[in-house]
């Protein structure tokens, strides 16, 4: 792998009943606090009240970056998920309809 390495992480939380935009609000906040920030970062929401944070780090897998704590559990229906993967680089986007992820 060229160049610098690149370690994204992934933080993922379901909200408790009526409290998904309280929870979003709360990983916006918290994101924008990561010190130092991140290279780049997207929040993300989906059915079912979760919330995904993704944040891009320089560094090898297991660098020592800085990732969201868990959130107050009255946000929370479930604990927090989170995941670290080790970036491979970006391709050109593959042609319409295609399914290839490999």
């Amino acid at each position: 792998m060229p160049g610098t390495p690149i370690v994204a992480l992934m933080w993922e939380a379901k909200a408790a009943p009526d409290r998904a935009p309280d929870l979003l609000t709360w990983a916006r906040a918290r994101t924008n606090e990561l010190t130092p920030a991140p290279l780049r970062h997207e929040l993300l929401r989906a059915p079912g009240d979760r919330v995904l944070v993704i944040a891009w780090w320089p560094g090898a897998y297991d660098a020592d970056v800085p990732e969201l704590p868990d959130p107050e559990g009255e946000l929370l229906a479930r604990p927090v998920h989170r995941w670290r993967f080790e970036s491979l680089g970006t391709d050109a986007a593959p042609p319409s309809g295609s399914r290839d992820v490999t």
